[in-house]
């Protein structure tokens, strides 16, 4: 007689899925394996001691750690696939990215090239932990992709980048929760197949916004923090106001962001509709494809100060070199809704086009100098309260496609120079308080917000070369 042996038990841990939302929940926890952080090639780390595996739930520090890691484990499978060989974390950061998941009291959280670091907050009586939110923690996963990928737009002195930065955190969010298959099923009935429709993974950090709405109520979507299922149509930020509320568009990075992610949305409806079998695991495949587009394009891409329209143009060139221009039509369409190209662009990036360009977008790898492509802008710091002059990074590489974005009035936007582009990010960065700046670098006329409650995300401080000032990125919150 045999005996017949049981399968091995394995261990799992709560999670969310998705964002746990605001009360009533919605969103309940499941069991998932217990997650593993150092893969390669993006190792990850908490700073907190791993708790038991015991089925810890929602309002526990062990329930928030599972959570957190699950997100940070998913993130790290989503992009390792679809990034160069060889492509590693910025070097500050370290072998492996540590997310902080208790930084203070706050409704935020960053990446800062050290690290992850988590706030929280208690808002009508619930504690508001961001580490909880798995949008949260790919979205902020996903500033340390594209830090990897291309550290130049880090001190990018330029709207545009900073806002496809805040873009690809949220197509990280986007793309992380595609990989689970119960959330692929959920959306695809939720939205009849429509995918450019308002889902519960276009709709981004639903606890947070609802947080943040009770003390501001225009500052966010009415039922999330950001919804990538949208119709804003691209404007130069350079003529855009510094900030305004949520239905309206302005140069605030998160909200220029969504006229990218809106586009990529559409992009990933459009590679759906493209599948064999137009099912969860067609949807998977969509994902899959959108996002290996998007890195061959962010690798590639110069920095200009028409960002958008170069990652654009070279996400349909990246198509016509992998897929043979499989997915051109839905790409030109996803990019001309929203005006990141014009109709006369997206008709400029033809095969032999990308042909004749192909070897310096073949020979493209990630990382590389972080001055490559920037050229340094100096400006009289007196004009801004600041001591001496100030050197801002522009966004001045040589551009590889000759495309523009859409006027709404018809025809292409005209870039803006690198110059300009400079010095009217630094202004909105003032007018926003987001630069700290030293008391010893301020002239009496100085006009520097120093409220505690706003997040300095930039500061100025002595210049590389030892002469005069220069604007740097703390961090991207």
């Amino acid at each position: 007689m045999t005996v017949q042996q049981q399968p091995a038990t394995i261990p799992t841990v709560l999670v969310y899925e998705d964002d746990p939302g605001f009360p009533p929940r919605v969103n309940m926890p499941v069991p998932h394996p217990v997650p593993q952080l150092d893969t390669q090639p993006f190792p990850t780390a908490i700073a907190d001691p791993a708790p038991q595996p015991d089925g810890a739930g929602p309002g526990t520090e062990a329930f928030r750690y599972w959570v957190a890691a699950d997100a940070l484990s998913r993130a790290g499978q989503t992009w390792g696939p679809l990034v160069p060989t060889g492509t590693q974390w910025h070097p500050t950061v370290g072998r492996a990215l540590t997310a902080h998941l208790n930084a203070g009291v706050d409704l935020n959280a960053y990446y800062d090239r050290k690290g992850l670091w988590f706030f929280r907050s208690t808002v009508a009586g619930v504690t508001v932990a961001a580490c909880e939110s798995p949008e949260i923690v790919a979205h902020e996963t996903g500033h340390a992709v594209l830090d990897a990928l291309r550290p130049q737009l880090f001190n990018a002195a330029s709207a545009e980048t900073a806002a496809l930065h805040e873009a690809f955190g949220d197509i990280s969010a986007l793309l992380t929760s595609l990989r689970l298959e119960p959330l692929r099923i959920a959306v695809l009935a939720e939205t009849q197949s429509d995918l450019e429709l308002s889902s519960r993974v276009s709709r981004m950090a639903e606890q947070l916004g609802a947080a943040i709405r009770q003390g501001h109520p225009n500052a966010v979507d009415p039922d999330c923090l950001r919804n990538m299922s949208n119709s804003f149509f691209y404007r130069d930020p350079v003529h855009l106001p510094p900030s305004g509320p949520a239905n309206t568009l302005s140069s605030e990075p998160h909200s220029f962001s969504r006229v990218f992610s809106g586009a990529f949305l559409k992009a990933v409806a459009g590679i759906f509709r493209q599948q064999d079998v137009q099912d969860q695991a067609g949807l998977a495949a969509a994902a899959e494809i959108a996002g290996q587009l998007l890195v061959d394009a962010v690798v590639a891409a110069p920095v200009v100060s028409a960002y958008y329209a170069q990652v654009a143009g070279h996400m349909i060139a990246a198509d016509q070199r992998r897929y043979g221009g499989r997915y051109g039509s839905c790409l030109r369409s996803a990019f001309i809704r929203h005006g990141i190209l014009s109709l006369e662009a997206a008709t400029t990036i033809t095969e032999p086009e990308v042909a004749r360009r192909g070897a310096g977008m073949a020979e493209a790898t990630p990382g590389g100098s972080e001055e490559e492509g920037l050229t340094a802008v100096t400006v009289h710091g007196a004009m801004y309260g600041i001591t001496q002059p100030l050197t801002l990074a522009a966004p001045a590489q040589e551009r590889r496609f000759g495309i523009a974005s859409s006027d709404p009035a018809g025809g292409s936007v005209r870039p803006a120079d690198p110059e300009q582009v400079a010095t009217s990010y630094l202004e909105d960065l003032l007018r926003r308080g987001r630069v700290h700046v030293p008391e010893e670098h301020r002239t009496a006329a100085a006009f520097v917000d120093d409220s505690p409650s706003r997040l300095k995300t930039h500061e100025i401080t002595r210049s590389s070369t030892g002469e005069g000032l220069a604007l740097t990125r703390r961090c991207f919150d």
